[in-house]
Order: C-alpha cells, then sequence, then structure tokens
C-alpha cells in the first residue's frame, strides 16, 4: 500500500527535492498554543495522518525505544544540518524521529508537527491527505528504520525490542519424527470472526491442534509414505515488546464487499503467554506482559479516525481521575463559596508547590489561581487584599520575587514547612489543588492512562479501556511490555532523561522563543490604543465638547486591555502628572457637533475588556461634573444634533423673495421640535422636514400638534434638512392649497411624457402641468391629446416611469394620484401600448438562461391567482421556448437569480 513511501537513500536526488509536489505550508501568525493541564503533547493531524500519529505517540511512550533513539549521537547519524550536502551521510528518518519525540517531551507546544518527518519520508501530499493501515504502516516503518541504521550501534534496535519467533512443527504418528519450520514476527496477526477475545485466538493458534487423517494424510519424509500427523505452532522467542494486531476487516465472498467485525472482542490488562510457548519451565513472569497502548479505530472498512489510549509508564503527564477531578474542583469551589477558602496565602501556596523549583511567573500565577477556584484575584481578593504583585511584596517572609518583579517563588526554608502546614491545616483542599503533580499527589497503584486524539490528550480511567472491545469505535492494534520491565526512579516524571544534549538545548532555545513570539501575540492582541480627552483642555459652546488646543487636549495611549479600570486610573494619574482633584473616566464621542459625553465608566475591579471597551475608544477625563464651570449634559438621550436649517431671506426691507439660506444648528436629540423658533429668534410659522439631504427634493410638513415632539422621535439625524418659514412669509409659501405637499424650492409643477408608441408624432416628449393629487388617468389622456396620437391608445396604453438608466418600469395604474403612485414632479414617463395591470393582476419581468444582463428581459400581465406551473407556460409561449426542463428563479435588483420556485402548484 505504501510503496517506496520511506525509501531515504538517494544517491542522484538531493534532498531538498523529496518534497517536490507537496502542498504549501503557510506560516501562521499566531505562535503554538502551550501544553494544556496534561502537560502532555499531541500531534497535528496533516489532513489524513491520524494512523501515523497514533503509532509515533506509542513509540514515544515505550521509553526503551526512544531511549534507544536517544542513544545514538551524530557522529553515527550525521546531522540534519548537512541534509544538502551529497558528500555527507546523513540519516534523516531517525534523526527526525528523534527531533520529534524530544519536541513531544519537551517543547511547551499543545501539539508538534509531523511535516519533517514525513518530508524525510519523501512523501507528498498526496500521501498526507490519504488516510492507510495503521497495522502496515507499523511493519513498513520498522522496516525502514533497521534499514536507515545498518551500519550503526543501532542496527538491531527492532529485532532486540519487537521481533519474536515462532516455530510450527509437524509430528508424525508412526515414527514420531518433528519436522519444524522456524519464523520471525515483528507483530501476531490474531482472527477476531468467530473469536470472543485475545486469549481465545491464541489458545486456536498456538495450542490447538491440527490432525492429519482419513482423506488429509501427510506424507512423512522418513516414512515416505502417506500417515496420521498433527500440527501445531509455539512461541519460541518471546520479544520485550508485543504488537498484536487484530484482523476487524474482512470479506463477505456472498455480498463480495468488505465488512468490519464489530463484535466483542476482549483483551486483558495483563497476560500469561506461558500457554502459547514451546519453553515453558520459567517462572511466570518471564511470560507476563502489561498492556500499555490500543490504537482505536473510528469507522468502517473504507474509512475512518485513529486515535490511541496509552499508559504513561514514566508519569510524564499530570494525570487523575475524570470523576474525582470534577468533585474535587465541584467541592472546592462550593467550599469557596461558603467562605472555607478565603485565605490567599494557602491558594498560592499550594500553587507553587506544584511547580518544579516553585517558581512560576507572576502572570501565569494569577492565571493558575483562576483554573483553581474559577474566579480570578480581582474579583475575590484584590478589595480586600490589593493588587496581586503588592500581595506578594507584603508576604516576603514566604514568597520571594525577582528584582523585575516578573517570576514568583517559595522561599526554600518554609517551602517544606508550607506543604506539611497545609496537609495539616486542610488535607482535604490541598489533595484537590495538588492533583495534578505527580510529585505531590503520586499514586502508584493507579496507572495513568491517556487518550491521544492528534492534537488533543485526555486523562482517562483504566476501566474506559472496556469500551474498545466492540462497536464501530474500537480497539485495531494492541502493544504490550514485559512485566519485567521496570524503569529506573530518575526517569519519573523526568521528561529530559537521557534525552541527548544537542536536543535539549536546541528545546531549550525554542522554548524561549516560543515565549517571545507569545508575548509578541499577546502584545499585539491585547494591547489596543485609547484617545484621552482631558477636561481642562476643552470648553462646553453650541451644544457639545470642543478642544482648547489640538496637541494639548487629546492624548494618545497604548493599554492592554486585561488589565482593570483602576489599573487605566493609576496610569492617567501618572500621564497627567499635572491633576488635581478626583478623577472621572467616561466614554465619549465624536459627533458632527463637537465631542459629547456617554456613560462613566464604573468597577475598578472590572478589566477594561470586561467592560467592552473597544479599540480606538475616546476616553474623555474630568471632574464629572463640570468642564470651565459649565455643566456638561450627558448620555444618549441628550446627544446632539448637527441639523442643516433653511428658512427663506430678504434682500432687503420689505422685499421678499425665494432665495433659501441655511445654517448648521445644534440641537439636544431629546429637545422638542418647537424649539427651533426659540433658537432662530423668528416668530412661530411652520416646520417642514426633507425626506434626503438634497434640497430639490420634496417636503413635509410638520402638523403643529407634533412640535412637542423630540427631534429623535421625529426621526432627525445628524446632517437632516429642515426647513422654517415664519409666519410673515405666508404669501411666498411653498405649500400647495392642500397643506401637505410642497414641490421643490424651485417649484416644479409638471411631469414629462415621452412617445414610446410607435404611432409617429411631431413631438418626442411634452410636459404635462400635474400637482401631486394629479390622477394618473389625466395625465395619459392630456399626453396623447398633445403628442398629436391617435384616440385609439387612450384604450389600448399606459404610463411607465422611466429610471435614470432609461429602464422602462412596471406600469402605472390609471386611477393612482402621483402621490399614491409615489411619483415626483419633474418625473419622466413613458407612454406605451398595453394596458396597466388592474389591482387584481401582476406585472413582470423574466428573461431566460443563467447568464442574465440588464435590458434583456420580457414582460407580461398575468393574474394574482395564477400557479408557478401556468406562469411558466405563458413565458415559454412568449419566449418561443419548447421543452419541460424549464424552471423559474426570482432574480434580485442586481439580476442575480436566487433559489427555484418549487412549488409548482402554489
Amino acid at each position: 500500500m505504501f510503496g517506496d513511501l520511506f525509501e531515504e537513500d538517494y544517491p542522484s536526488v538531493p534532498y531538498n527535492q523529496y518534497g517536490k509536489g507537496k502542498k504549501l505550508k503557510t506560516k501562521a501568525l499566531e505562535p503554538p498554543a502551550p501544553r494544556e493541564f496534561t502537560n502532555l503533547s499531541g500531534i497535528r493531524n496533516q489532513g489524513g495522518t491520524c494512523y501515523l500519529n497514533s503509532l509515533l505517540q506509542t513509540l514515544h511512550f515505550t521509553p526503551e525505544f526512544r531511549e534507544a533513539l536517544f542513544s545514538l549521537g551524530p557522529e553515527e547519524l550525521g546531522s540534519l544540518e548537512d541534509k544538502d550536502n551529497p558528500d555527507a551521510k546523513v540519516r534523516i528518518i531517525p534523526l527526525q524521529l528523534q527531533r520529534l519525540f524530544a519536541q513531544l517531551l519537551l517543547l511547551d507546544q499543545e501539539a508538534a508537527s509531523t511535516a519533517d518527518l514525513t518530508d524525510s519520508f519523501g512523501w507528498t501530499s498526496n500521501e498526507e491527505m490519504r488516510q492507510h493501515d495503521v497495522q502496515e504502516l507499523n511493519r513498513i516503518l520498522f522496516s525502514a528504520l533497521e534499514t536507515s541504521l545498518v551500519g550503526t550501534s543501532g542496527h538491531d534496535l527492532i529485532n532486540r525490542l519487537y521481533h519474536g519467533t515462532i516455530v510450527n512443527q509437524i509430528v508424525c504418528k508412526e515414527c514420531k519424527n518433528v519436522s519444524e519450520k522456524q519464523e520471525d514476527f515483528l507483530d501476531l496477526t490474531v482472527a477476531v470472526k468467530n473469536v470472543s477475545g485475545l486469549e481465545e485466538a491464541l489458545w486456536n493458534m498456538y495450542v490447538e491442534e491440527e490432525v492429519f487423517d482419513c482423506d488429509n494424510l501427510y506424507h512423512c519424509g522418513t516414512c515416505d509414505r502417506l500417515v496420521k500427523a498433527a500440527k501445531s505452532a509455539k512461541l519460541r522467542k518471546l520479544p520485550p515488546f508485543l504488537t498484536v494486531s487484530l484482523l476487524r476487516f474482512n470479506f463477505d465472498f456472498v455480498k463480495c464487499e468488505r465488512y468490519k467485525e464489530t463484535s466483542c472482542y476482549t483483551f486483558p490488562l495483563r497476560i500469561n503467554l506461558k500457554p502459547f510457548c514451546e519453553q515453558s519451565e520459567l517462572d511466570d513472569m518471564d511470560y507476563t506482559y502489561d498492556l500499555f497502548s490500543v490504537i482505536v479505530h473510528k469507522g468502517g472498512c473504507y474509512g475512518g479516525h485513529y486515535h490511541v489510549y496509552i499508559k504513561d509508564v514514566d508519569r510524564l503527564g499530570n494525570w487523575q481521575f475524570q470523576e474525582k477531578k470534577s468533585k474535587s474542583d465541584v467541592n472546592l469551589k462550593d467550599r469557596q463559596n461558603e467562605g472555607e477558602i478565603d485565605d490567599p496565602l494557602m491558594i498560592l501556596k499550594a500553587i507553587l508547590l506544584q511547580e518544579e523549583s516553585n517558581l512560576i511567573p507572576v502572570d501565569q500565577l494569577g492565571q493558575k489561581l483562576l483554573k483553581k477556584i474559577g474566579i480570578s484575584w480581582n474579583k475575590k481578593y484584590r478589595k480586600q487584599h490589593g493588587p496581586l504583585r503588592k500581595f506578594l511584596e507584603l508576604h516576603s517572609q514566604l514568597f520571594l520575587l525577582s528584582s523585575d518583579g516578573s517570576t514568583v517563588s517559595l522561599l526554600k526554608n518554609c517551602s517544606l514547612q508550607a506543604e506539611l502546614s497545609f496537609q495539616r491545616n486542610d488535607p482535604e483542599v490541598f489533595k484537590t489543588l495538588t492533583s495534578e503533580s505527580p510529585g505531590l499527589n503520586d499514586r502508584t497503584s493507579c496507572p495513568h492512562w491517556f487518550d491521544i486524539n492528534d492534537s488533543k490528550v485526555q486523562p482517562i480511567q483504566e476501566k474506559d479501556i472496556e469500551q474498545q472491545f466492540q462497536g464501530k469505535e474500537s480497539a485495531y492494534m494492541l502493544f504490550y511490555r514485559k512485566s519485567q520491565l521496570q524503569r529506573p526512579p530518575e526517569a519519573r516524571a523526568n521528561p529530559r532523561y537521557r534525552v541527548p544534549c544537542h536536543l535539549l538545548n536546541e528545546m531549550d532555545a525554542a522554548n524561549i522563543e516560543l515565549q517571545r513570539k507569545r508575548a509578541e501575540y499577546d502584545s499585539t492582541n491585547n494591547d489596543f490604543e485609547l484617545h484621552l480627552h482631558v477636561g481642562p483642555h476643552y470648553h462646553f459652546f453650541n451644544g457639545a465638547l470642543h478642544p482648547v488646543s489640538q496637541t494639548e487636549s487629546v492624548w494618545d495611549l497604548t493599554f492592554d486591555k486585561r488589565k482593570t479600570l483602576g489599573d487605566l486610573r493609576q496610569s492617567v494619574f501618572q500621564l497627567l502628572d499635572f491633576w488635581e482633584g478626583d478623577m472621572v473616566l467616561s466614554i465619549a464621542k465624536c459627533l458632527p457637533a463637537g465631542l459629547h459625553v456617554y456613560q462613566t465608566l464604573d468597577g475598578d475591579d472590572l478589566t477594561l475588556c470586561e467592560m467592552e471597551i473597544a479599540d480606538e475608544e475616546d476616553i474623555f477625563v474630568w471632574n464629572g461634573v463640570e468642564v470651565g464651570g459649565i455643566q456638561i449634559p450627558t448620555g444618549s438621550d441628550c446627544e446632539p444634533l448637527l441639523l442643516n436649517v433653511l428658512h427663506l431671506a430678504t434682500r432687503g426691507e420689505g422685499e421678499k423673495c425665494q432665495q433659501l439660506t441655511e445654517s448648521p444648528q445644534v440641537f439636544p436629540s431629546n429637545a422638542e421640535v418647537g424649539s427651533v423658533f426659540t433658537a432662530l429668534a423668528i416668530p412661530v410659522g411652520a416646520i417642514f422636514l426633507s425626506s434626503t439631504e438634497c434640497t430639490n427634493e420634496g417636503w413635509t410638513a410638520i402638523p403643529q400638534e407634533d412640535w412637542r415632539k423630540t427631534f429623535r422621535e421625529q426621526g432627525l439625524t445628524n446632517g437632516s434638512l429642515v426647513l422654517i418659514q415664519d409666519s410673515s412669509n405666508s404669501n411666498n409659501s411653498l405649500l400647495t392649497k392642500e397643506g401637505e405637499w410642497i414641490t421643490t424650492v424651485n417649484e416644479t409643477n409638471w411631469i414629462q411624457v415621452k412617445n414610446l408608441c410607435q404611432s409617429e408624432s411631431e413631438e418626442e416628449h411634452v410636459k404635462i402641468p400635474a400637482t401631486a393629487n394629479t390622477v394618473v388617468f389625466d395625465i395619459r389622456i392630456k399626453a396623447i391629446k398633445e403628442l398629436k396620437l391617435m384616440k385609439e391608445l387612450a384604450e389600448n396604453s399606459c404610463l411607465r416611469p422611466i429610471d435614470r438608466d432609461g429602464k422602462l418600469l412596471c406600469p402605472v395604474p390609471d386611477n393612482c394620484t402621483l402621490k399614491e403612485a409615489e411619483l415626483r414632479m419633474g418625473s419622466s414617463l413613458g407612454l406605451c401600448p398595453g394596458k396597466a395591470p388592474t389591482s387584481s393582476q401582476l406585472f413582470l419581468f423574466f428573461a431566460v438562461g443563467s447568464d442574465i444582463q440588464p435590458g434583456t428581459e420580457m414582460e407580461i400581465i398575468v393574474e394574482e391567482t395564477i400557479t408557478v406551473r401556468d406562469c411558466l407556460k405563458i413565458m415559454l409561449e412568449k419566449s418561443g421556448l419548447p421543452g419541460d426542463t424549464w424552471h423559474l428563479r426570482k432574480m434580485d435588483w442586481c439580476y442575480e437569480a436566487g433559489e427555484p420556485l418549487c412549488e409548482e402548484k402554489s
């Protein structure tokens, strides 16, 4: 299946060509996430490499294999720095495996990458995205490693750890001659179908005898004739590590298809292989194996997903029962809520006791406290004990802060005393708080199992393995280790054990670089800009705040949004060293009218992120009452509006004219509309609003009973146009006699009608005088007369609006007024043949095809009650299209078709 995916030595092809055809790997801006609470690293899936990840994690958690690989130095394997040198002998696969294992042990990231390793295999993006069989991968990877290690001290690494021997024997019943054949195995492949479990499968393979008799006799070489005989197999040599492959996938010869065997198949956590071995005179412990890895396959025979259950032999990870952990966390939070854990000293000491050398950055200490008790320092302790760093400084008899205040540790002479007193005072809380530390809470009798699923690592209980006995998600490969294999005490919870110095240095440098990148990324993503508007450098006039000096009134401040409002206030105090008295910080906003103050920021314990303060926020710094002796209105209710006010002007004494004067005016949004007369100091008259910002559009009068409504209630916004007419200008009123409609300021009072009928006319278009209440029928008849067209058109024509692009819109019903048809004075209408639709009819545009362009539409008039199917028939008849495979889609304004109209009977 894999072909030559693991070919390593190509004398004529340089290594830099191995990756030819690989997919581009874009560098992520965000640095890799740190390890989670298990303190173990997963492996990122490259698209279809879950089977590879599961096998690599099994090898990584085989300490004897890992350390044997680490024992091979650069003098034997070469160096990755020389991989492009054709004269250097570089054994790339074992070097990349070494590097990957070092990353899994020491690099502080949630998941390691196998990109460099698969590159060393010569894999392309096709192999990385295609899933293979993990059992076959296991054999081929070991074969590639053996080939790569030829000529080194590790040439027998695979043979020493994984190779075993099986002997097949045939015993003649006549002469007792024994014919035997020995074969090596890398893994034992056992049947699953019609077998209850691993022990039964091994019994069938290595205890049960196959008898040759009757029609199935055996030819004995010694007797030189067909005789009765018995065939059997035994395990002759057992390896330190036993790999068992389960034949989950079978072929159904009746259905001619593959299938996955999902029946129950048990396997023990500890197995004694003595009954299956040729030699049985040794002690039972020489035949006893412990399960330490289960590769699980989820899915069917044509695809699925692999993950692995692994026993942490060296106790490298933080593990505990999930139920107990959950119960402990709940108990701790319940006790905290009840006021039983109010002493921050006890909590902080417990956290520091878990750390190696009892040393931790102060920022991480706060995060770990939040994780432990479910509430931050600021919310729980700050009010009573002050900031965390200050609290640590005040308790210097227990805590030792670094010179720059960035890290903290427990004083050595009181670390042990703190631990003992803590256990004595509250052993249950101590057990809960230190449950993640193998050094403090070490339960040797309970094995530590983890479920490693690509990038994610979760602790599980040993009994969870039973869930993988059967089903679509079930065990696929089993890995056992001899029970006699003991790990040295110095390897316990020590990920640096026997890692080569050059890899230790590389990982230490990589961790420092990761910390730098995370700090840089953290700063980039958590720092934001605030614009501080300093109150003493502002003055209040015309309804808003305005700066006295641009250079001194606004200060830009870069600040961490994870800090609290109290921290911000302190920073502003330090920045504005001239400030005296109380300081109030308020959210402000720059409006067209000027700066306006909204709500005051409250709650010094809250972070800026919790207060939802945004980047580029404007903050007004003042005393909270007045600016320059003037009391400042605040809040969204009195937000100032900048309105453009127009009114009729006079050219001279007593001379009236239609010239408009426009002036910007600021009003509070909660002020009454009638206050404009007071503000402009003109007699009470009439108020008109424009629906747009253009002065050549229509106006609407505000009834006098609505003058007590506010500007906001009337829907006015910044830039709205307001026309004021005082009572002395009644003769020059822009209103019609009806009092509800005015034309434009230029007093346009006509509609233009274009001749779009086939009949010839001396005139192409005419202007028909009209008002807002003129009926469309009257305009049409007048247009026919003035265009000198045939009288027959009076019964078979209609008026259609023409938009700015020259497109004809839907016909306007004859019985509508211009106002009802929403037609403005000066609009252009087309006189077209055909009647306008009635109130029970629809006028539809339609076009044929998927690439619809403006101007290609056709038109029909149908009844509102017509079905989609009948409407489609009419459209097909009009367009002359045959067939019954057409369907309708609704088009939007930009000629894009939507979903098909499927309900044909609707």
